[in-house]
């Protein structure tokens, strides 16, 4: 942050579900990567003033509200449990900005998340530029903390990269017994149900993101999350699943015969999609960019759709012209990490970043081909393959965290049947 600055970070609060319900608590990200604090409607402070270097402003202890929302750790347990150098209520911020930004000349705060804390900030700075002459000076601009946490967070240690192995690991576990009953006879809710249960059974916090357990054209929308529908012999059942553990995210696609067998016409479209992502794959490695990767793996994918008579011309003309963009519109890669689309940028000066080693995100071409895809042939409408895994950048090339989980042709059949 430099000298003489201060910085304030503000936790998750409780969102409501329904009328006097909550969704269950998940902390902010930023928060949890700088505190590991997990309770609802905390702030950081931190300094470079001469102040307390890490203050945390948090609930009190109050037993009445314990009995009804579960324990606090207060004010005491901020200093002896989560390291704070201080620690006050949060209802007390307010009252003491004008202490904590009187010597800051960098204030790093995220505007828009908290009105009146804005509003409070905001007020405090303009009243000490109308004191100038009594020696006041105030930093001369709100600067966003993100700018320096979002670099942070997009380089793994190897902590966090561990982390995330143990996400993946319980994503393979969670996978393998969702294809066991990817049969007819069973519903798109039932699979989510044994991902969920898995997760949770093996300590994971459930699903990091909205699980899209898609049979059918239900492929074929790219976030189907209704998973309502009953599965079907012969056709494919897309799962999009990970796991979140202490925070950090999975996100594994895989695509599933239903009963076990793939037919010819999704064969054809599973191994077109297939040899595009080990394409993709064979580039992630520090120095290339994620757009190598996206163009390494649409090169691949645009032969397949030739192959199979989605799409006609040379392969050069098509990826000129985007023409393959009916059956493959999204991105191959993002950031992965706290959050599922995790932070940091993907540009310099208007330049796709080179990869270096820490860098974590996913590889996922697909092919969907809608039901009322006209031009389309007839045998393949209402087939949506994706495959995707998870990929951390090592000095030697990259290394796959859910490599466990089954993708070949021969061990996805395996899968189902075993």
């Amino acid at each position: 942050m430099g000298p003489d600055a201060v910085a304030i970070i503000q936790g998750a609060g409780l969102a409501p579900r329904s009328n006097d319900t909550e969704f269950r608590f998940r902390q902010n990200s930023d928060f949890w990567y700088l505190t590991g604090f997990e309770h609802p409607d905390a702030i950081a402070v931190l300094r470079t003033d001469g102040g307390p270097a890490y203050t945390l402003f948090v609930q009190p202890r109050d037993r009445d509200a314990e009995v009804w929302t579960g324990f606090r750790p207060g004010i005491e347990g901020a200093m002896e449990t989560y390291g704070a150098d201080a620690a006050f209520p949060v209802a007390e911020l307010e009252s003491q900005l004008p202490e904590l930004l009187a010597s800051a000349r960098q204030f790093y705060h995220q505007l828009g998340r908290r009105t009146e804390l804005d509003v409070r900030a905001t007020a405090i700075l303009d009243d000490m530029r109308r004191r100038s002459r009594q020696g006041a000076t105030p930093a001369s601009a709100i600067r966003d903390p993100r700018e320096i946490l979002h670099e942070m967070r997009l380089f793994k240690s190897e902590h966090e990269i561990e982390l995330m192995r143990r996400a993946a690991a319980i994503t393979c576990e969670a996978h393998h017994e969702a294809a066991r009953i990817a049969h007819e006879g069973h519903n798109e809710t039932e699979l989510e149900a044994v991902l969920d249960y898995t997760y949770r059974r093996r300590g994971g916090w459930g699903p990091a993101y909205g699980t899209i357990v898609a049979g059918g054209s239900n492929a074929t929308t790219l976030h189907y999350i209704t998973n309502d529908q009953p599965l079907r012999n012969g056709d494919l059942v897309l799962i999009d699943s990970g796991a979140e553990f202490q925070g950090y995210a999975s996100d594994v696609t895989r695509t599933y015969p239903v009963g076990g067998r793939f037919d010819p016409p999704r064969r054809a479209v599973y191994e077109a999609v297939l040899e595009a992502q080990l394409a993709g794959l064979a580039v992630c490695q520090a120095g290339n960019t994620l757009q190598d990767i996206h163009s390494a793996t649409t090169r691949k994918l645009v032969e397949g759709m030739v192959s199979l008579q989605l799409l006609t011309g040379t392969v050069d003309d098509i990826m000129e012209q985007e023409t393959y963009k009916p059956y493959y519109m999204h991105s191959t890669s993002h950031w992965l990490g706290l959050d599922v689309h995790d932070v940091g940028y993907y540009a310099n000066e208007g330049n796709p970043r080179p990869l270096e080693p820490g860098m974590a995100f996913t590889v996922e071409p697909g092919i969907y081909i809608a039901s009322d895809a006209a031009q389309a042939p007839e045998h393949l409408r209402g087939i949506g393959v994706r495959i995707e895994d998870d990929v951390v950048v090592t000095p030697d090339g990259h290394e796959t965290l859910n490599a466990a989980i089954p993708k070949r042709i021969d061990q996805v059949e395996s899968a189902v049947a075993g």
